[in-house]
């Protein structure tokens, strides 16, 4: 059994990991850089041990962590998400020094890291993909050519990417020229690779994803789909489990897809696999995110599973205590990312002290952050502080209590996206569920909320700015 993990993370996900811990009875050591010694992960766990002045580079250092690991007694590391969390060599360093990865090996992550590597896989599986290249790319030339074949617009991604970077839309092959070497440029910087594929761009589809779990002994089941549609430049910002806009056939068949792609390649642990839905309502397999995501908690939600508890048993060679068949889903859920941004000016990043925090409460509302009242944000990492979870039994439910999640929750001292996504949450769109990855794309003026918002909400926003003011 694990007695003791090394959580090799930060911000909320490393509060999450905490908190599992301390229901599992395993002892949690925490890891942090000098900007970070205030954070909150810092105060929760059991242990805390500083990795270096430089805010992003030790979270970064394979060797450091997992000779840590060694050095206080963790027979476990979990990576949480981002960071290493799906970088094959901290895997592989564990393997060596046996540390239990919380996370599939690092075969699986290597393969399903190199996008064309995993497309062939899906494509030896049965499991269909976008139309596109079955190589990397050699270079432009080649790339117009092709692009040709499968007709614009195209999307040009890196072959190692992953979170929504190293992606480029071309619409003809003057933004193909100029974007290849952009993208080029990108997937060297962020992921140490050049290498770059081609696929055809499904325009405006719904992005759906299936959350799984496999065990060592075979056993492969799914916890339903996610509906990560509302994003902006590939990142999300609202989440939703299961998806109002799928019937019960489509969901039973992407359940099966995502299990198929999973046993193909030998998964083990918490996985991700990702789809796009096109206007003829046709799935196609996009990538697989071999790690925890950011939006497992909605999953939780409406199947009352503790995906990270199930982490910790899968990591002990535990088996499944669930059949597929024994796992129903019940209700709605949503989960609101908080970011500190200004919608307003471009959704650029507000960092700085939090000066007032109240997280919102009631029934069918979970809160994962990391921030607190007089906690500075720093201003090296990624700037999602919160997020906020909802759970209702109807749809029409789960609408009115996000809306009175977001008005209850407050945050001073930085901007946030909240009254964005109160706008979103208004908008018949939405609430209709009938929407597309171009939703943000499509309603500019959904950033302009303040001439909207409706007076009794201005006022007690106004009341609470001078409350925050005076001091009281």
């Amino acid at each position: 059994m694990i007695k003791k993990i090394l959580i090799a993370n930060r911000g909320e996900i490393a509060v999450r990991l905490v908190r599992a811990c301390a229901e599992a009875g395993i002892r949690s050591a925490a890891i942090y850089t000098e900007p970070d010694r205030y954070s909150l992960h810092v105060k929760k766990a059991d242990e805390a041990y500083n990795i270096g002045p430089d805010s992003i580079a030790g979270y970064l250092n394979v060797h450091r962590l997992v000779n840590l690991a060694v050095a206080t007694g963790c027979d476990a590391l979990h990576p949480g998400y981002g960071f290493l969390s799906e970088n094959p060599s901290l895997a592989e360093a564990c393997e060596r020094r046996g540390i239990r990865f919380i996370g599939p090996d690092s075969r699986v992550i290597r393969l399903m890291g190199d996008k064309t590597a995993a497309r062939q896989s899906m494509i030896a599986a049965g499991v269909p993909v976008i139309p596109g290249t079955e190589q990397n790319l050699e270079d432009v030339d080649q790339a117009l050519q092709i692009a040709e074949q499968i007709g614009y617009p195209v999307m040009l991604k890196a072959t190692s990417g992953g979170g929504g970077r190293g992606i480029r839309r071309c619409d003809n092959p003057q933004q193909l020229k100029s974007n290849y070497s952009r993208v080029l440029s990108e997937a060297t910087k962020a992921f140490g690779s050049a290498d770059v594929f081609m696929e055809k761009c499904i325009v405006n589809p719904k992005h759906i994803e299936v959350q799984v779990l496999a065990d060592t002994h075979g056993h492969v089941v799914h916890l339903f789909e996610r509906d990560c549609s509302i994003q902006r430049r590939h990142q999300k910002l609202i989440e939703l489990a299961p998806s109002p806009q799928l019937s019960e056939e489509q969901r039973t068949r992407i359940g099966e897809l995502a299990c198929r792609a999973a046993k193909a390649v030998g998964y083990t642990n918490a996985g991700t696999v990702e789809f796009l839905m096109d206007e003829d309502e046709q799935f196609y397999f996009m990538e697989m995110n071999t790690r925890l995501q950011v939006e497992h908690t909605i999953s939780e939600a409406i199947t009352g599973i503790d995906i990270v508890q199930q982490q910790f048993r899968i990591a002990d060679q535990q088996p499944l205590p669930y059949r597929q068949e024994e796992i129903v889903k019940r209700g709605f859920a949503m989960e609101l990312r908080i970011n500190a941004e200004d919608p307003k000016n471009d959704f650029l990043p507000s960092f700085g002290r939090i000066t007032r925090y109240f997280a919102p409460g009631g029934p069918g509302i979970r809160t994962d952050g990391c921030i607190y009242t007089g906690y500075h944000i720093p201003p090296f990492y990624d700037s999602m502080c919160a997020k906020v979870i909802v759970w209702a039994l109807t749809w029409d439910e789960l609408l009115r209590r996000a809306r009175r999640a977001l008005q209850d929750i407050v945050v001073y001292g930085v901007k946030t996206t909240i009254p964005y996504q109160l706008e979103i949450l208004r908008s018949e769109e939405f609430q209709s569920a009938s929407f597309n990855t171009g939703f943000i794309d499509k309603h500019p003026e959904l950033a302009d909320y303040s001439v909207r918002r409706p007076p009794r909400e201005l006022a007690a926003v106004i009341a609470a700015a001078i409350v925050a003011h005076s001091g009281l």
